[in-house]
């Protein structure tokens, strides 16, 4: 008899443990670094403990697994493909939008949380029509259809959005799909469209449904002045603030600029805005600790871009990390600048400006002024000097042509110089890479909370789709 109600407690409580499971979780943070695959989790780990912050909160979510990332088409994801398998779950071709193979449409996460009634918030630190936020709420076969895109934005009645513009499409008067002004369109279908920082932290619950606006594009790379835009930490808090309430909510938060780092293999700023999107997922830790049973938070990446890899053969075994800390800006910042001063005085000479490279990355010309262990690790040979005196050499042959196509688009042929500063940086440190692309490299996603054990193993990036809309629905 004993034995008898032991099984049927046993039975009850495991009933109500999966009626509980069953309800789902009631507030969903769902973080992507574009281009953050597991390298760029480590390299930033490593970092951040030798830096003294500690271990990286996104890495001590109890549940992981690894992500593979391929698309339907092609073994090396883009972006677009990626984001579509995440958030709809389902695979689709690069270039795609919430759209299968064949272009029939697909209902992603967001869209399926707010059918259920929750409230709805797509953050990115890059444009909000780029790849990863637009899978959430876009539909379109072409991933480059900015305005279109735009316009799906403000169809899809999300109550918040916060990060960069529309590039110069958000009036695109030679799209046949034209409307209108998208911010026009956007104000006219109950949106608070926000264009700067001030006013956007000063917003307050009730507000309605807000379309924060910092940038034309992308925001600022975390490493450089970005102080005229909110953090990435503070549109998620801004967000909760906003789409708390008795309806729960979910949302998307993208650390974009990542992916936009590791393409030009600069390591310091690729782990500063890892580290930036780490501070916003502890805010949704913050929150979980307030709502722990109805909370879940998930940290993912939608593929490796650049093949970081933790050794170079010029170090050995020897991983100097730390030296790192002596970047001070992103290359693309440091070559506006040199190009800027160029622009002003053509005579200028390498002498003159070797002090930015060790005031910019640290790298010392002189080996009489190393004063520490760790500056004689960056002391340079007359051979890497060379290489920067000839790099300066085309940089300064290049605005001197002032092509403007050219520098335009061709960005190797106009940063050599901050290109080869930080490749020294990140040899002598330890940093290598093997490519200026995305790689096929799996992800790693983790998660906590409501929900969070169905996220282990090694999955699909479509398993990440499927599973949390499963939890949703």
């Amino acid at each position: 008899m004993q034995t008898t109600k032991k099984i049927w407690a046993l039975a009850v409580a495991t009933a109500l443990a999966a009626g509980v499971q069953a309800a789902g979780p009631k507030y969903v943070f769902m973080f992507i670094g574009d281009g953050m695959g597991m390298p760029q989790r480590m390299v930033a780990e490593d970092y951040s403990r030798r830096s003294g912050r500690g271990p990286l909160a996104m890495n001590a979510l109890p549940y992981q697994c690894l992500t593979r990332t391929a698309s339907a088409n092609a073994l090396i994801t883009d972006s677009a493909a990626a984001a579509t398998a995440m958030a709809c779950g389902e695979k689709s071709n690069n270039g795609a939008l919430g759209v299968m193979p064949d272009g029939r449409r697909i209902e992603s996460v967001a869209e399926v949380a707010k059918r259920k009634g929750m409230k709805v918030g797509i953050v990115t630190t890059v444009t909000i029509v780029h790849a990863t936020p637009a899978a959430f709420y876009a539909h379109r076969k072409n991933r480059g259809e900015s305005y279109r895109i735009a316009l799906d934005l403000v169809a899809s009645g999300f109550d918040f959005f916060a990060g960069g513009g529309v590039y110069n499409k958000y009036d695109d008067k030679k799209d046949s799909q034209y409307r209108g002004n998208v911010f026009d369109l956007a104000r006219a279908a109950g949106y608070a469209v926000v264009r700067e920082k001030g006013p956007f932290l000063a917003l307050k619950p009730g507000a309605g449904k807000v379309w924060g606006v910092f940038a034309d594009e992308g925001l600022e790379f975390d490493i450089d002045d970005h102080s005229a835009y909110p953090t990435l930490k503070e549109m998620v808090a801004k967000g909760v603030e906003l789409l708390d309430g008795p309806q729960g909510f979910f949302m998307m938060a993208e650390g974009g600029k990542v992916d936009y780092a590791a393409h030009a293999n600069d390591a310091a700023t690729t782990i500063k805005d890892v580290i930036a999107m780490d501070d916003a997922v502890k805010v949704a830790c913050a929150f979980a600790e307030r709502h722990p049973d109805d909370t879940l938070i998930l940290v993912t990446g939608d593929h490796e871009t650049g093949g970081l890899a933790m050794g170079f053969v010029g170090t050995g075994s020897k991983f100097h990390i730390h030296l790192l800390e002596r970047q001070k800006c992103s290359t693309e910042s440091f070559m506006k600048r040199i190009h800027g001063m160029l622009e002003k005085d053509p005579g200028l000479t390498f002498e003159s400006v070797k002090p930015l490279v060790t005031e910019n990355f640290g790298l010392i010309f002189d080996a009489s002024a190393a004063k520490t262990a760790d500056d004689r690790l960056l002391v340079l040979s007359k051979a890497e000097i060379k290489e920067l005196a000839d790099a300066f050499a085309a940089d300064v042959a290049f605005v001197k042509a002032k092509k403007q196509e050219t520098r335009k688009h061709d960005v190797r042929r106009r940063q050599k110089f901050a290109a080869t500063a930080k490749r020294l940086l990140g040899n002598h440190t330890g940093v290598g890479w093997s490519s200026g692309s995305h790689t096929a490299m799996p992800t790693m996603t983790n998660a906590r909370g409501c929900g969070a054990e169905r996220f282990i193993g090694l999955l699909e990036n479509y398993d990440v789709g499927r599973r949390l809309k499963e939890l949703l629905r």
